[in-house]
């Protein structure tokens, strides 16, 4: 394979033929260019608690503890500005999922002690902070409720936004000190700014192969693998207008979609190239831009 090349899809044609994604498909790492690395860090680190796993030059890949996995990489684009709010298509939040409960009461009680303001809401099906870095980049950072609880209306998940209680969050954490995003945690979910909702879900649902969980929510559509809530959200508030960031702007660069095995991933690429869509091949995966322009990598698991 040469470092990078256009796929031809015929050479998936060994590979499963599902038009759905495996159960276990997540997301992996989110690339975001910054404006200044060093500020960023310091914020990653003594905010949101992840750890630099390695650093070069003007790139930094951070985790959680006890694992060597990326969950955020840095690229520095020096003064680089903040995207527009609501006009541009690309990220809305990246979404760091906390093992339990407890590690989430414990970031609450964490970011109170810093002075560092939160929104926050109740999902039903889960509960979740919501933070912004330095560039003006979402995060959101949050816990499931067990899936027993979860519940449906009709064909769909039942999913809202609603007050969530901070107090009774914070006192599952135990009085335990928050010491940084624990062993277990992993990037749970990606929302996007899409310029449609009806041509996003024909690439990311009907060619990738993630099915729609939730269709009812005002102005988005969230997407899963193996029935989970959402590893992918798509909203349209931006507005119809709105247009990927510019070069020099502060933006998601990639965000990888994880498949295991080779065969599934590969199949996955062979049905969006089969649907028209300019899918490259590399030696990390296989990387395209969805309708909006905004980039994604199919990475082998």
């Amino acid at each position: 394979m040469t470092p990078e090349e256009s796929f031809d899809s015929t050479s998936a044609a060994t590979a499963s033929t599902s038009s759905r994604l495996p159960d276990a498909s997540r997301p992996g790492r989110v690339r975001l260019q910054v404006g200044d690395l060093r500020r960023s860090l310091s914020y990653y680190e003594s905010v949101l608690g992840l750890r630099v796993l390695r650093r070069e030059g003007s790139t930094a890949s951070l985790g959680a503890a006890e694992s060597s996995d990326t969950l955020v990489e840095l690229v520095e684009r020096a003064g680089a500005r903040p995207s527009p709010v609501r006009r541009r298509t690309g990220l809305f939040h990246f979404a760091i999922l906390l093992p339990d409960r407890a590690a989430l009461g414990r970031f609450v009680t964490h970011l109170a002690a810093q002075g560092v303001h939160a929104g926050s809401s109740d999902h039903l099906v889960s509960e979740a902070l919501y933070l912004q870095d330095p560039d003006g980049l979402g995060i959101e950072v949050y816990a499931d409720r067990p899936r027993s609880t979860w519940r449906r209306r009709g064909s769909e998940l039942a999913m809202e936004s609603l007050p969530l209680d901070l107090a009774d969050v914070a006192r599952a954490g135990g009085g335990v000190p928050w010491s940084g995003m624990p062993a277990g945690t992993v990037m749970g979910h990606v929302h996007l700014h899409v310029r449609g909702i009806p041509e996003a879900e024909s690439f990311y649902g009907m060619a990738l192969g993630l099915d729609v969980m939730v269709r009812g929510y005002p102005g988005a559509l969230f997407l899963s693998a193996g029935g989970y809530h959402h590893h992918l959200g798509l909203n349209i508030w931006a507005g119809s207008g709105a247009t990927p960031p510019a070069e020099d702007e502060s933006q998601l660069l990639d965000w990888e979609l994880l498949v295991p095995g080779r065969e599934q991933a590969q199949a996955a690429a062979a049905r969006l190239t089969s649907a028209g869509h300019a899918v490259v091949e590399s030696a990390r995966g296989w990387r395209m831009r969805d309708p909006s322009g905004t980039p994604m990598t199919i990475v082998a698991a």
